[in-house]
């Protein structure tokens, strides 16, 4: 294996642009550790991206909380890879998820949990947000990373009625985190592959 920039894929689905906002903050993370990223909208999935997410080292997914689980089109998107998990397409790839809801908890942890189960089915590694909780003490603040306090993933709450530019900032730093760290998980888990060719 060559020591090449990773190749990560966030595949996500955003209905009002909020999620395009955190997806963005995500890519914006794993390209400052290194990766090479592309956004692919889950709800419009051309053959050459179902290419790129198929030779992709890691997929980041990413979706808004609806009725507390992902949306449709992400569901819809993630039926249509039934015959990847079968043969496993995507086994030993790293993944990762974020989501957001209006609601400052808003069961986005059940989001979090349909993520990580959809990548288990396809034999993925997942790589958790890796940060402590912010915003928890009274010397904390929204402005903390991590504010709402989730471990599984990147959780983010934003008004119902905001536009997309108004997504939390520390939303959006805990998204940048998440996309920086699933880079560097991967670049470790392709030095670990490296090594044990080589031996």
């Amino acid at each position: 294996m060559s020591n090449r920039p990773s190749q990560i894929c966030i595949a996500y689905h955003s209905g009002f642009g909020h999620t395009t906002r955190l997806a963005d903050a995500v890519a914006a993370g794993a390209r400052s550790a290194g990766a090479d990223v592309q956004l692919i909208p889950v709800e419009s999935v051309t053959d050459e991206q179902w290419h790129t997410l198929d030779t992709a080292d890691a997929i980041i997914f990413g979706t808004a909380t609806y009725m507390g689980n992902v949306a449709a089109a992400f569901q819809a998107f993630a039926e249509k890879t039934g015959r990847r998990c079968v043969e496993g397409t995507w086994r030993d790839k790293v993944a990762a998820g974020f989501t957001n809801s209006g609601a400052k908890a808003g069961d986005k942890q059940s989001t979090l949990i349909s993520l990580a189960v959809f990548a288990a089915q396809h034999h993925m590694h997942w790589v958790n947000l890796g940060l402590p909780p912010g915003w928890n003490s009274s010397a904390g603040s929204d402005a903390d990373l991590n504010r709402l306090g989730f471990w599984l993933g990147a959780g983010a709450s934003t008004d119902v009625d905001a536009d997309p530019d108004q997504v939390h900032p520390s939303d959006v730093e805990t998204c940048r985190h998440l996309g920086a760290r699933v880079a560097a998980v991967t670049a470790q888990l392709h030095a670990g592959r490296r090594v044990t060719e080589a031996a």
